[in-house]
């Protein structure tokens, strides 16, 4: 798909005329309706300068233990719609109805039927395709992001066998629990950026996903970020593109503070820092760095309006977190 042609829809697969270095993923959280159960399922395809590091792959990470396997296949067992987002690796197909696993890894075999349906996908419009907006538009973006649906109810099942431990089959029923789509795709994931993400607040339908990120520009750098807000059936949009600010951004041992906004309303999360499993993530020369996520996350959200009447205040439970990089740097970029 031409750069052009993809900008209107960024669930679709982007890679079929892109040379390396290039990644593609999309990753699939499933959150049961009992919250105990917890994963993230992460297919994508990655093509290096070296061609023998050509490939596919399966992550999938448990977000209650933190135990993650990657499922390695071909690049040749990668294949993808060109008119729909519709991908297979191997045995496994992702589309935005669904999934479908059958990993027969070494250490672990995972098998699933997930229904999603309906879906909250973020809105697309040719000036602002998608949560990157403008910067969509710009066809050397390092990384570029895209969200297929903020939130959305899951149909089907999932079973583990855990052939590292003691063997064991777990069968999860996610049937009228909770889920979200998102995607990446580009040369490499940033050199420091901040990610966090929930779908479980106390009024059912909110969704937060937020992003802040080292972006190479020209010769130089800053700090770029994308948040939305689902809220009531409505999309508050805060980004470096549509003129909003941040005013704090603080890394503890225990939690991120972030506080951004711009002349009218204000955005203040605080998120949780809880143990985390190990995802590979793509450099320009390999799939080998190694990105701590939790799904144990939580994110304490306040949200003012432009009369600085309070909209939301409340807790994201089950909330995905990386924090990653040079964080030193992306604070620096903030001066």
């Amino acid at each position: 798909m031409g750069h052009l042609r993809g900008l209107l829809h960024p669930d679709r697969y982007h890679g079929h005329a892109r040379r390396p270095p290039f990644f593609e993923g999309w990753y699939y959280k499933l959150v049961d309706a009992t919250e105990r159960a917890r994963f993230a399922v992460i297919p994508g395809i990655f093509l290096s300068d070296d061609p023998d590091r050509h490939h596919a792959f399966v992550q999938v990470l448990d977000g209650t233990t933190g135990a993650a396997s990657y499922h390695r296949y071909p690049a040749e067992a990668f294949e993808a719609a060109r008119d729909r987002f519709a991908v297979r690796i191997g045995p496994n197909r992702f589309d935005a109805e669904g999934l479908s696993l059958d990993l027969d890894g070494e250490d672990r075999r995972v098998r699933a039927e997930v229904r999603l349906g309906p879906l909250a996908p973020w809105p697309v419009r040719p000036w602002s395709p998608g949560i990157m907006g403008p910067y969509a538009l710009i066809p050397w973006m390092e990384c570029n992001h895209g969200v297929v649906s903020l939130d959305h109810d899951l149909d089907g099942w999932m079973q583990v066998q855990d052939r590292a431990a003691d063997s064991s089959t777990t069968r999860v029923e996610l049937t009228g629990g909770r889920g979200y789509v998102e995607k990446d795709w580009g040369a490499a994931f940033p050199a420091g950026y901040v990610w966090m993400q929930s779908n479980h607040f106390a009024i059912p339908g909110t969704s937060l996903v937020a992003a802040i990120a080292i972006i190479p520009w020209v010769r130089a750098a800053f700090p770029g970020f994308l948040v939305g807000l689902w809220h009531e059936g409505q999309l508050h949009r805060f980004a470096t593109y549509t003129g909003a600010r941040t005013r704090a951004l603080e890394f503890h041992d225990d939690r991120v503070s972030w506080t951004l906004g711009d002349r009218f309303r204000q955005l203040e999360l605080h998120a949780s820092r809880a143990s985390a499993g190990l995802l590979l993530g793509p450099t320009r020369e390999h799939m080998e760095s190694r990105v701590g996520e939790t799904m144990l996350a939580t994110i304490d959200v306040r949200f003012t309006d432009r009369r600085r009447r309070l909209v939301l205040e409340g807790r994201g439970r089950n909330a995905g977190l990386e924090v990653h990089g040079d964080l030193d740097r992306l604070l620096a970029l903030q001066t």
